[in-house]
């Protein structure tokens, strides 16, 4: 080993070495970005220095809470400022934030408060039936609630609990932050949909959200200030780490409460948004939007999509409006993307328009922050790069949780192998470029044929008249399983079972078209996710 054999003397120190965190970003663009726009939300409009001033004031008032290091600080609140302190304000005060999906029932949100064991609550008043009968029905003891600001879209405090901006009043905006000693102390707590039983709460690290902020910079190709508008809601994996990451360019943070076609269109022609990520269904929503919603821009708007691959048809039409798409891919337990579909020009260039929207549909390949993501069989070996052979995709990295809370069976189950196990199935290019073939549960099997549900749903989602379409398994005495198509048609077109069925079979194989079409609106997550299980169901007694 040389002069390396004696390191006498080099060891960490507070000089060299520094845990790593995202509320560094903040502490830095206080100083450097003083007086640039940080969070923009109707009239509320406040620069780098006002935004750390909030988030200080929070941590403070938190303190005096009584929130110790440790405690859980949880959250109901849309994507407006306060949630947006909240991922500062909590964490500084070494706190660890959860972020609670909006859309649950009170049931769920009383085992979160109860599992999470939170302290405080920092609830909007439109949620705040849910959070009371939550406190009605939990089993331990009651956290604190602290109600937020009124708001211009006419949600206003009930008077009877403490509100946001009184308790920031009492806080010190000169509060020093209570920065992490370890980078792997937990940041954040985000609970699984859980679909199929009780939620699981993610654990997640300051050095994986710090990770996340610094491979999300390059892979999206910023640079300084950009304007980013908040759609993924900021409880769906703290909306992807990207309110973490704006202060690290001086980023504007645009707040929205409802996600419209019309906000959306409003937020790129009036505020200049540069940058927003959003599932699939955010797209349909953009090109589907009425004459009157839409406004005039003249840059070109960056997006990452996920939650689900995107049907060609759609990302051929949103292309064509001025948007330019990145299909990503990740989970809750991986602080959200950590695939991107990594546009090679010298070999894509010249691809018509359907294959362009056809590559650009694969998940691709692990961003710059993950040491290794690829697809194995059930016995941990890499499946053939061939596009055809299917396995899981497994992954492995600095932004993959902690574990599960309270829950080391299942925490062990899904590190099996040294790997993060997704539960999705998925085919790997030559190029290593990843694409899912379906998650695990929605491969449809008939007569021991595998039916990729993904793959029906592009094709009906290229019909003139579909708007969004999902495809789930309904059983059937001869085949054990067939397809069953549920189709959401655009505003003011018709179709019929029949057509819709024949227009599938010009693409697909007999066996993989849907053998019933139920026309109706499709159920979905707050985060734009078309509920399957809903649909199995319904198709389960057709």
């Amino acid at each position: 080993m040389g002069w390396m054999a004696d390191e006498t003397g080099l060891d960490k120190c507070a000089a060299n070495f520094v845990p790593l965190t995202p509320l560094s970003h903040l502490r830095r663009a206080r100083d450097v970005f003083p007086d640039v726009l940080a969070v923009s939300y109707g009239r509320h409009r406040k620069t780098y220095a006002e935004y750390y001033a909030r988030c200080s004031r929070l941590a403070s008032a938190l303190i005096g809470l009584g929130v110790r290091p440790g405690d859980v600080v949880a959250t109901l609140i849309p994507n407006l400022p306060a949630q947006a302190e909240a991922h500062f304000g909590v964490p500084a005060c070494g706190a660890v934030l959860n972020t609670i999906n909006t859309r649950l029932d009170a049931d769920t949100v009383a085992y979160i408060f109860d599992h999470g064991e939170a302290k405080v609550v920092l609830t909007d008043p439109q949620f705040m039936d849910t959070v009371e009968a939550a406190l009605g029905i939990m089993q331990g003891p009651a956290p604190v609630i602290i109600e937020v600001a009124d708001d211009p879209a006419g949600y206003h405090a009930s008077g009877k609990y403490t509100e946001y901006e009184a308790l920031l009043d009492g806080g010190d905006p000169g509060f020093e932050w209570i920065m992490p000693e370890d980078e792997w102390e937990s940041l954040s707590l985000n609970y699984t949909s859980g679909t199929t039983g009780r939620p699981k709460g993610v654990v997640c690290h300051h050095r994986g959200a710090y990770m996340m902020t610094m491979g999300t910079v390059i892979s999206w190709r910023m640079v300084l200030h950009p304007v980013f508008m908040a759609i993924v809601p900021l409880f769906h994996c703290n909306g992807w780490n990207h309110t973490w990451m704006m202060p690290l360019i001086g980023g504007t943070l645009v707040c929205c409460r409802d996600v419209t076609a019309q906000a959306i269109y409003n937020a790129i022609h009036y505020e200049g948004v540069t940058h927003f990520g959003g599932a699939p269904i955010v797209l349909n929503m953009i090109v589907n939007a009425l004459d009157e919603e839409r406004r005039t821009f003249e840059h070109r708007v960056e997006v990452f999509t996920a939650g689900a691959p995107p049907a060609p048809a759609t990302l051929a039409k949103i292309e064509e409006l001025g948007f330019n798409v990145t299909q990503v891919y990740g989970l809750t337990e991986t602080y959200g993307h950590v695939t991107e579909c990594l546009w090679k020009d010298d070999e894509w260039g010249t691809l018509d328009k359907a294959d362009v929207a056809a590559v650009k549909a694969r998940q691709g390949i692990a961003l710059p922050q993950m040491e290794h993501i690829t697809v194995m069989d059930e016995n941990m070996r890499q499946v053939p790069m061939d596009g055809v052979t299917q396995g899981e995709i497994v992954i492995r990295g600095n932004s993959v949780m902690k574990g599960y809370l309270k829950n080391p069976e299942a925490t062990a189950e899904a590190f099996k192998g040294g790997y993060f196990h997704s539960g999705d199935i998925a085919i790997q290019h030559p190029d290593t470029y990843v694409q899912i073939a379906d998650r695990a549960k929605d491969i449809i099997i008939s007569g021991g044929e595998n039916i990729s549900s993904v793959e029906v749903e592009g094709v009906l989602m290229a019909h003139p008249a579909v708007s969004l379409a999902a495809v789930v398994a309904k059983p059937d005495e001869k085949w054990g399983e067939v397809p069953c198509a549920f189709v959401e048609l655009l505003e003011g077109q018709s179709a019929d079972e029949a057509g819709i069925i024949a227009f599938s079979r010009e693409t697909l194989a007999g066996f993989k078209a849907p053998k019933r079409v139920v026309f109706q609106e499709l159920p979905k997550t707050s985060t734009g996710k078309i509920q399957k299980f809903e649909l199995r169901k319904v198709a389960a007694k057709l």
